[in-house]
């Protein structure tokens, strides 16, 4: 891994995401990932893997290396393969992935917002964890079940449609509902004072969306309940990954960060042109 910066020898919180460790060129990728520095925080956002024990041994592998380690999940954590002992579903799977993030020393979207110290600081790193809805939806599409049938209609269905189940929500959607509104009181109730690292699998805007080859993904890509957060509140920064479209954006004056490795096909294809890992704090345009 090329060094992220020549300067700044003090501590650094990177960001990664989209590890996908459940296939065997990645594996290689994970295992390569060290910090610079003995303090060095890493942020993990989501699709570690879909097997219990993948994300087990990889972030085990990474809560060894760096001085604290922040999770949030992916949606393919979430999933519910037929190969995974592990056959617990839904809020049940999350809740047991939460356990065994605490038995690591990792922090979780269940635990207390961290402070980062160092240069670029004080901030609280804060994993959140809010699914998607569907609202992000094709452009002449009125409800979801319209975006879902031209999606279905293009040959574009996210693999979520049968791996995640909700249980024991209806749908995917009132899961994400009940997890925005839940987070956002969480939100609201933060020192305003403290400037948050907002880190979540999706991008919480619609925007980065945007440039995808296939627009009609973009409805499992997040939700419009979260599109003010970054002005609502006091953002430093917006650490995301899912897209698979490794940059950095700006909205309303706020960094956002897509964080994401990818499959092996699309990292052979581009390369790694920002490193492995994303420096998000302190910030070097």
């Amino acid at each position: 891994m090329p060094p992220i910066s020549p300067e700044a020898p003090g501590r650094r919180l990177l960001a990664v995401s989209d590890l996908h460790t459940g296939m065997a060129d990645n594996v290689p990728i994970a295992d390569s990932l060290r910090p610079v520095t003995d303090d060095d925080w890493l942020i993990v956002a989501g699709d570690v893997a879909e097997r219990f024990e993948d994300v087990e041994r990889t972030l085990a592998l990474l809560a060894g290396r760096f001085a604290k380690v922040i999770w949030t999940p992916g949606n393919h954590e979430l999933w519910t393969p037929n190969t995974d002992p592990v056959q617990l579903r839904g809020v049940a799977r999350y809740e047991r992935l939460v356990e065994l993030c605490r038995g690591l020393g990792v922090a979780t979207p269940e635990d207390p917002w961290a402070v980062w110290e160092g240069e670029g600081g004080p901030v609280a790193v804060a994993p959140l964890f809010t699914l998607y809805d569907y609202s992000f939806r094709t452009p002449t599409a009125a409800t979801k079940a319209e975006s879902l049938a031209q999606a279905r209609e293009a040959g574009i269905v996210c693999t979520d449609e049968y791996m995640l189940d909700p249980e024991p929500y209806e749908a995917v959607d009132d899961w994400c509902r009940a997890r925005v509104t839940a987070t956002e009181a969480r939100l609201r109730a933060h020192d305003a004072d403290l400037p948050l690292v907002l880190v979540d699998h999706y991008p919480l805007v619609r925007e980065p969306t945007d440039v995808m080859t296939y627009p009609q993904f973009a409805q499992w890509c997040g939700t419009v309940l979260t599109r003010d957060w970054h002005r609502r509140f006091n953002v430093a920064a917006v650490v995301y990954g899912h897209l698979h479209i490794p940059r950095t954006t700006w909205h309303d004056g706020v960094r956002f960060e897509e964080v994401s490795i990818g499959y092996p096909r699309e990292w052979r294809r581009r390369g790694h042109p920002r490193g492995l890992l994303r420096q998000i704090l302190p910030f070097r345009a």
